[in-house]
């Protein structure tokens, strides 16, 4: 059946749910798919002991949020065969949209994890009445640790819970929540991607955060050696759990602002193909935006050296699907 035109892929040509062995950048064919299965793989954490006490997490709704363990790494388990989504959404101090985006979230049919990364009481005190009414289950740091160790924290609880994929999108309202219906559509067609969100911007971008884009989008091309990647910045995509929390479990890709940037460079390196979307993301007047200019971008330009050196002994893989008749 031929795809629409919106629906983009890039996809390898090796099944990117057979291999899941680590990436350090030491052993670069870890990250490079194995043979493909001859049935899908099916892997996902199963979370059998408790660990630190990071992460607190609540009972199954309407239970308000109670101290718990930390999530722990886990084992690997079976992947459910059917196509079962929820949502994982990240939230550090965000009382006056959160409660819109999950209800919006559950319009589209979609159970929700939220994930409170230490924030402050006004929000917290939000997230609970967002628990106690059944509207989704609540993990909770007590201290902040980063959007990308909270993204990180809820799919694996995603995966503990026995979905199959789960969409992550931000707190703050700036993703186009109508189009969510389409991403899980895609998804569905295509369970084995990530479904990437591909970013239309306004007028109301600030611009400063336009070129630190573009600049970001030219080293993704280069750790990849490849333009399959053309946006790593957005946060609205969803993931196939199994190879997502199968790269988690070998190493943490990042845990603020590079996280985002970082998964997706590794997913590519492992094979896993890619969807992209056109989506629309606004910055309204008077949102919040935890992103701090100095620091995050001091972050990111040390991940990208990372991912820089981690591409150079993975180069030959990665320049060999480029050859006639390979998946970019």
């Amino acid at each position: 059946m031929k795809q629409p035109d919106s629906l983009q892929t890039n996809a390898p040509s090796h099944s990117p749910l057979s291999d899941l062995r680590a990436c350090p950048p030491s052993t670069p064919s870890n990250d490079l798919p194995a043979s493909p299965p001859s049935t899908p793989s099916t892997v996902l954490p199963t979370y059998l002991s408790s660990t630190t006490s990071n992460v607190s997490q609540t009972s199954p709704p309407p239970t308000p949020a109670t101290a718990l363990s930390a999530l722990p790494s886990g084992d690997i388990a079976a992947l459910p065969s059917a196509f079962t989504p929820c949502a994982v959404i990240p939230v550090y101090n965000h009382p006056a949209t959160v409660r819109a985006v999950v209800e919006r979230v559950r319009a589209a049919g979609l159970p929700c994890v939220l994930v409170d990364d230490g924030s402050n009481a006004e929000c917290a005190r939000t997230l609970d009445e967002l628990a106690a009414a059944g509207l989704a289950r609540l993990l909770r740091r007590p201290v902040n640790g980063g959007k990308g160790q909270a993204v990180q924290d809820g799919l694996r609880h995603a995966g503990a819970l026995g979905y199959s994929h789960a969409l992550q999108i931000d707190a703050d309202g700036q993703h186009a929540l109508d189009d969510i219906p389409a991403f899980l559509d895609a998804a569905r067609r295509r369970p084995d991607a990530v479904i990437c969100g591909a970013p239309a911007y306004g007028a109301d971008a600030p611009r400063s955060r336009l070129y630190g884009r573009w600049l970001t989008r030219v080293w993704v091309w280069i750790n990849t050696l490849s333009r399959a990647i053309p946006d790593a910045m957005c946060g609205f995509r969803v993931y196939p759990l199994a190879p997502t929390l199968a790269l988690l479990q070998r190493c943490n890709p990042g845990r603020r602002m590079d996280f985002d940037i970082a998964v997706l460079v590794r997913l590519h390196w492992r094979g896993v193909p890619m969807v992209w979307l056109p989506t629309r993301v606004s910055y309204p007047v008077g949102g919040i935006s935890h992103f701090k200019g100095l620091r995050d971008n001091l972050l990111i330009s040390r991940m990208h050296a990372r991912l820089f050196f981690g591409m150079l002994p993975r180069a030959p893989q990665l320049l060999a699907r480029r050859l006639p008749g390979r998946a970019p």
